[in-house]
């Protein structure tokens, strides 16, 4: 699984490998009931420790985007596709609004970040 870890930044190992997961699945790279690595294998291949990749797991499994099966290993659960909008949605409005209640502090009006926005995605996409 290819994962692009770094000591460097802030967020930590677990919450990169959740979180880069998470955008496998939601974004269909990672089908249903496609297995995952074993912890141990991608402790192994990441260079994290067994805890670091089991953390990530427990994480996504209480989002029920994966599960466990005895003897068996992890495994992609089945996500209909409206549901995984609907929680990129949500996740993104997590991590928007904290930065628009500071724009809008600091005297941003609605229309500027909007155009802000804007800009952003044109750069990206």
């Amino acid at each position: 699984m290819l994962l692009n870890l770094t000591d460097l930044s802030d967020e930590p190992l677990q919450s990169q490998l959740a979180r880069q997961i998470r955008a496998k699945i939601l974004a269909g790279e990672l089908s249903a009931t496609a297995p995952l690595p074993s912890i141990r294998a991608l402790a192994r291949e990441q260079k994290v420790s067994v805890i670091t990749v089991q953390r990530a797991y427990e994480h996504l499994m209480r989002e029920n985007l994966i599960h466990s099966r005895r003897g068996k290993g992890f495994f992609v659960s089945e996500v209909p596709r409206t549901q995984k909008k609907d929680m990129a949605v949500d996740r993104l409005k997590d991590h928007l609004e904290r930065p628009v209640r500071d724009a809008i502090s600091e005297g941003l009006t609605v229309k500027e970040i909007k155009a802000a926005l804007g800009e952003i995605i044109s750069k990206i996409g």
